[in-house]
């Protein structure tokens, strides 16, 4: 389980970076700003005129595949995390005591109070 968790993690990583490259390849709306500076015109270039078509089409087809992959990597772990803890009985795991429980501190004996002798009186 835990090898196509990382398996998984790493196909997200990899959508997650090209979803960052499509976005910042497209043109703005309004043909300024990062869309430009950042390969509008070489994404045409490469595309043809059908370039928003495209990479309006990758971008939603990598946002789907984004999420779907990140919620089954979440249920995939509750998973891992629920049935990590429980052995192949079903029962949960018992923890044992030390042997010899670790020694006290001995107490004080309470002082006792002094009272001074009962006086007699003398004849």
């Amino acid at each position: 389980m835990s090898i196509l968790i990382g398996i998984f993690t790493f196909i997200l990583i990899l959508i997650s970076l090209f979803l960052i490259l499509v976005v910042l390849a497209q043109k703005a709306k309004t043909d300024g700003g990062m869309g430009a500076a950042m390969g509008g015109g070489m994404a045409e270039a490469a595309f043809g005129a059908e370039t928003g078509n495209v990479l309006t089409k990758s971008t939603i087809n990598a946002a789907i595949a984004f999420f779907v992959i990140s919620f089954g990597l979440y249920l995939a772990q509750v998973y891992q995390h629920k049935h990590a803890s429980q052995d192949s009985s079903g029962r949960l795991p018992t923890i044992t005591a030390p042997a010899t429980p670790a020694a006290a501190a001995p107490t004080p004996a309470p002082a006792q109070a002094t009272m001074p002798a009962p006086q007699t009186a003398k004849p």
